[in-house]
């Protein structure tokens, strides 16, 4: 098909009609952007100016509150340890033993010749230990001594005297509840953790996964998580007075439900673990019965004496056990009635009554003596406890 010059033209002219128009549009499409861009982008700066660094609002001295807790912080710190629990697996592959930690906890230094006090379920199975303290450097620790019994262990490291700072020691006896208490440990790993709370209750009755019950625990609200487990629980004035062994939680972590043990229990067991290896406990030297007995037609509820061992301080002192008349006839053992003035109703009271004292101390004994003849008649003499040890 052949086209006249006129078509060409024509044509010609339409193709540049339409490169015109759309150059125009571009055009507008650029100025719209660029009006934009000033209105988005430029006007904002000119308004308001570039962004800047904000100038510091000065906060003033710390609050009271503060400064005390960073004290506590700052004094007991370095007497705080991280405990590595280490056992021996055998590795099939490489066949060869190899020392895997297995869990960890906490612990405070307590005297300048390394003995270290922490919970004996932090240290329990394990081959090896590793203490790790404030200032970073390890050491592999030997167990000195343990008591199941009060959940309480000693190791000792093999430290200089200048990096042992042994932690300052207070007393459980008077604390009372509402009273602020602090914790340092290394709660699942995080060493040097600071928490602060309250003393929620005294006095509490701690059940054990092993069967054995913890008397006279301190509760708190400080938080306490697995790693916590044998630091130090402190006053205000940074003083031991107790040593966080236990939590209440179905998730295992904090639900401000803690336990510790009380500082005046640890002050007595402590000394026993590094010199002997165990507890020595006191005792009067007697089994006993916590059904009561009828005796004459009459009912008697307490703590009877079954049998006073042979060369025991209640043997000694002439308490009595179950025993015969000339006729036969069967007589019970005495019935204790109070220990130091603090009655006895059950065999709770009795050995709270007892672990709180020490060997050798005298105690005096009120209890009820049935007579042959039917009566019974109350005495009061004083005896002189004797050790027995706990086996750990």
């Amino acid at each position: 098909m052949n086209y006249s010059n006129s078509e060409q033209r024509q044509q010609a002219a339409k193709v540049q009609t339409a490169s015109n128009t759309l150059t125009n549009v571009l055009a507008i499409l650029v100025f719209l952007m660029a009006i934009w861009m000033l209105w988005t982008q430029v006007w904002p700066r000119i308004q308001f100016g570039s962004a800047q660094s904000r100038t510091i609002t000065p906060r003033g001295d710390l609050a009271d509150f503060e400064k005390a807790t960073m004290a506590v912080f700052d004094t007991v710190a370095p007497s705080v340890v991280f405990i590595e629990n280490n056992q021996v697996r055998y590795d099939r592959r490489s066949r060869q033993s190899l020392s895997l930690p297995q869990g960890s906890g906490t612990g405070f230094i307590w005297d300048t010749k390394g003995h270290i006090v922490t919970n004996l379920h932090v240290i329990a199975g394990s081959d090896s230990l590793t203490v790790t303290l404030a200032d970073g450097l390890g050491y592999q620790a030997e167990v000195v001594g343990a008591s199941k019994e009060y959940d309480l262990a000693v190791i000792r490291i093999g430290a200089s005297l200048d990096v042992l700072d042994p932690i300052p020691l207070g007393t459980s006896d008077d604390l009372r509840v509402g009273q602020s208490v602090f914790a340092i440990g290394n709660p699942f790993g995080f060493d040097h953790s600071l928490t602060r709370g309250i003393i929620s209750a005294l006095h509490r009755d701690l059940p054990q996964n092993t069967g054995v019950v913890l008397h006279d625990v301190i509760q708190t609200d400080a938080a306490i998580n697995p790693g916590n487990s044998g630091g130090p629980l402190l006053d205000s004035a940074g003083r031991l007075i107790g040593v966080n062994t236990a939590i209440i939680s179905p998730s295992q972590a904090n639900a401000g439900i803690g336990f510790a043990i009380p500082a005046d229990l640890v002050n007595r067991v402590v000394p026993q673990l590094i010199n002997n290896g165990k507890v020595v406990k006191p005792v009067l030297g007697v089994r006993l019965n916590a059904d009561g007995i009828r005796f004459r037609n009459k009912q008697f509820k307490g703590l009877r004496i079954q049998i006073a061992y042979q060369g025991y301080p209640a043997d000694k002192a002439g308490l009595l056990g179950d025993r015969r008349d000339d006729r036969g006839i069967r007589i019970p053992g005495d019935m204790l009635v109070s220990i130091d003035g603090q009655s006895i109703d059950d065999l709770d009271d009795y050995n709270t009554l007892i672990q709180n004292r020490d060997v050798g101390d005298n105690v005096i004994v009120n209890f009820l003596r049935f007579d042959a003849d039917g009566s019974t008649t109350e005495h009061e003499i004083e005896v002189v406890l004797a050790a027995l040890a706990d086996g750990g």
